[in-house]
């Protein structure tokens, strides 16, 4: 099931949206949240906690301006007022990895690095972020940051897809996390096409 999610790219005319709950979305303690208003800015992390909070996942492959295979990973929860997380995934060879380009102006590029669980799950775990605005460039100091962990599996018993994430900072301790389940549908679209409102305001080409 891991492999039906996520097995398909901008040919294959197919995109996967999840509809769920995330039983808890929580943050860290008071100072982090300066951070996560920050980050709601520009679609990456935001400063709500909540419990059953309804959730939705949008998976589009596509090529991009610079002609890259692409998935959007957009996460939208129905907090107090709705926030989006999203994200846009690209396979670098030269760096060997999946790169995530984080928010609406993909500011922010982190290394995944991928691997399997015990459950037979999807584990991600963040490396390396680099910080690009015009001219600007540079690698995004971990203690300024957080390293994120992200594990998905399917519970068969249950037929739904779980998920758990959780950012952390290695001076400041947790910032900010969520977890629950959503089941998830496969739907048909034009080959390569993703929603505009889905895609990013501005194309990051470094990696």
């Amino acid at each position: 099931m891991i492999r039906a999610r996520f097995g398909f790219d901008s040919r294959g005319g197919r995109a996967s949206i999840g509809r769920g709950a995330m039983e808890e979305v929580w943050h860290g303690r008071a100072y982090t949240l300066p951070f996560l208003y920050l980050g709601a800015w520009r679609r990456i992390m935001f400063p709500e906690r909540g419990r059953d909070v309804p959730f939705t996942v949008e998976n589009y492959a596509y090529r991009d301006s610079f002609g890259r295979e692409t998935v959007t990973w957009v996460r939208t929860f129905a907090v107090r007022r709705p926030r989006r997380f999203d994200a846009t995934m690209i396979y670098s060879p030269r760096r060997g990895c999946i790169v995530d380009y984080l928010g609406s102006h993909q500011h922010l590029a982190v290394d995944l690095h991928l691997s399997v669980d015990a459950r037979g799950g999807l584990r991600i775990r963040s490396g390396e972020q680099r910080f690009y605005e015009g001219p600007l460039a540079f690698r995004f100091p971990l203690l300024f940051s957080g390293v994120a962990e992200v594990c998905e599996w399917y519970d068969d018993e249950r037929e739904r897809y779980g998920i758990d994430v959780a950012v952390r900072n290695h001076v400041f301790g947790p910032l900010f996390g969520y977890r629950g389940w959503f089941q998830a549908e496969e739907i048909e679209v034009p080959p390569g096409e993703a929603p505009r409102r889905l895609r990013p305001l501005r194309e990051e080409r470094r990696e």
